[in-house]
């Protein structure tokens, strides 16, 4: 049995360590989370409307974002305690999965905007279409 040291040095190192370790699992998990590239990029959809909405359900990131923020939150107690010896993959990491998120969420606003808007979008071009009819005869 290895003996178990209560050096605050020693006990310091295994905390740094394990809150890099919970930060690195917390980008892991909400990559994961991530949808696939072809996800969004591939339809089957027979028409523009069904193109958007399979788009919006591509786009959903179920929980990364609560992934993101609990690896954010670990990051912040490491790097205030001083806990890191290099900090900066994990900020850049961090920074990135973050931008991702953000992307992410304002193409699924983005989609789901103009799934509302183009049903609205083509009953008047439908409707000026017929009027223009109704006055050509």
């Amino acid at each position: 049995m290895s003996q178990a040291t209560f050096e605050d040095d020693d006990l310091f190192g295994e905390a740094a360590e394990e809150t890099r370790a919970e930060v690195e699992e917390g980008l892991e998990a909400a990559r994961a989370e991530l949808p696939a590239a072809n996800d969004i990029w591939d339809t089957d959809a027979d028409n523009v409307l069904g193109a958007l909405n399979g788009l919006k359900s591509a786009l959903d990131i179920g929980d990364a974002t609560e992934q993101l923020r609990q690896a954010k939150k670990s990051y912040v107690l490491g790097e205030r305690a001083d806990a890191f010896e290099d900090a900066a993959d994990l900020e850049a990491e961090l920074a990135e999965v973050e931008t991702l998120l953000t992307t992410i969420d304002q193409a699924s606003d983005h989609a789901g905007d103009l799934a509302t808007t183009v049903p609205q979008l083509r009953s008047d071009l439908e409707e000026v279409h017929e009027d223009t009819e109704d006055s050509g005869d």
